[in-house]
């Protein structure tokens, strides 16, 4: 109810182009398009939106919930918002026009990279499922139609030579993967986010969990053909109740806006997030990761000019 309160007041406000144009060309009523409500991007965006709405004099700001990275990249460069999170892969395919991208998508320019989202495959302790290939002939959750997770899924089953064909494929996002996991409806579901993750801490609160390895050679194989990806190990502390570790892939979490927005503007609100960080620690431990030093760690496309503006001035 929350995110679909947030969806309505944003397209009530909003015209055509994403806003009503203020002075100067700014943008008055900024969306930014986040995830689903149990994964990271929506506490995050919501806190961004909440920073540039209390800082930003002509701005008001409003995080909403979503179907996170594809969907984003094509509702920004509709011009359906103006900011997104989105995974680097995600915004690299879409300015190149492959992958799960029919045409380039390319309306949206780079604001910053956050942390890593790691690509955790999920089970129960129980379930028998130890490595990637054991997989086949399972009931597996994929993330959401056209998500990152999806396209990540995808991606790491194809490395294993593996197809939807070769699996019971769910397409569900992180909440209701966790639920049917427990209910005992899926046997594995992937999950792209940062760790901690919501929807997983919630399930290994009841119950023992494992986070599926993928072996050397297969990182190695998807490190050469997706230079996005990045080796990600995580160890017995990263949830309650999995007391093993897990070698895995990780991509980028970076914010994205549309490409159309006035310089000073991106310029101002860019400057409003980095002068108060301390609302992104508060709304979810990755938001720690934010810094300047690392903002442009992983960028897969071109900065937008108000954002570069800021970092030359640092």
């Amino acid at each position: 109810m929350l995110s679909l309160g947030f969806l309505l007041a944003a397209c009530g406000d909003n015209n055509e182009n994403g806003g009503e144009d203020g002075a100067d060309g700014w943008v008055e009523n900024v969306t930014i398009l986040t995830g689903g409500e149990n994964g990271v991007y929506f506490p995050l965006g919501v806190a961004m939106a909440e920073i540039m709405d209390e800082n930003v004099d002509g701005v008001s700001a409003t995080g909403v919930a979503s179907g996170a990275s594809v969907v984003n990249s094509n509702e920004l460069n509709d011009g359906e918002a103006e900011f997104a999170l989105v995974q680097n892969d995600i915004a690299y395919n879409a300015h190149q026009g492959e992958k799960m991208f029919e045409e380039v998508v390319d309306g949206f320019s780079g604001v910053f990279t956050i942390y890593p989202e790691t690509i955790q495959i999920v089970t129960l302790a129980d379930s028998g499922i130890q490595t990637v290939e054991d997989l086949e002939g399972k009931r597996v959750a994929v993330g959401d139609v056209g998500s990152g997770t999806e396209a990540n899924a995808k991606q790491i089953l194809e490395a294993h030579d593996i197809t939807y064909d070769d699996i019971s494929a769910e397409w569900m996002g992180f909440g209701d993967a966790s639920t049917n996991l427990q209910d005992g409806n899926i046997d594995a579901a992937f999950v792209t986010a940062g760790t901690p993750t919501g929807s997983i801490q919630e399930l290994a609160a009841s119950t023992d969990i494992r986070i599926v390895s993928i072996s050397s050679d297969k990182i190695d194989q998807l490190e050469e053909e997706y230079p996005y990806y990045t080796r990600e190990e995580l160890d017995e502390n990263t949830y309650e109740n999995f007391d093993a570790t897990a070698t895995t892939v990780a991509v980028q979490a970076m914010l994205v806006v549309r490409s159309d927005l006035p310089e000073d503007q991106v310029y101002e609100l860019t400057k409003s997030i980095f002068e108060n960080t301390e609302a992104m620690e508060n709304a979810h431990e990755r938001g720690k990761d934010l810094t300047i030093d690392t903002a442009q760690n992983g960028m897969s496309i071109d900065l937008h000019p108000g954002a570069e503006k800021y970092y030359n001035e640092q």
